[in-house]
């Protein structure tokens, strides 16, 4: 995954997220970018593209305060979102 990103700019980390109990992806990952340009250019160049025969789907990380998530569960978000994470 990172490699397809750093055809387009500098990666500061890509992460794929997995289950903890089955060791396998959970279908999502992320990606931080120092560059707006360069992420913005990966998401459009990315986004509905073909990645290990995966169509993937790339957009901008949203904090979890903004996310429909179908009902208030409390807790906090928490996060680093200063970086920019697509």
């Amino acid at each position: 995954m990172q490699s397809a990103f750093e055809a387009y700019g500098a990666v500061d980390s890509a992460k794929v997220i997995m289950d903890q109990f089955s060791g396998k992806s959970k279908g999502f990952g992320f990606v931080e970018m120092p560059n707006d340009d360069e992420a913005k250019n990966a998401i459009r160049a990315l986004n509905d593209s073909d990645l290990d025969g995966n169509t993937i789907v790339v957009k901008e990380a949203e904090p979890r305060e903004n996310r429909n998530s179908g009902g208030n569960r409390g807790g906090g978000g928490g996060g680093n979102y200063n970086r920019n994470r697509y």
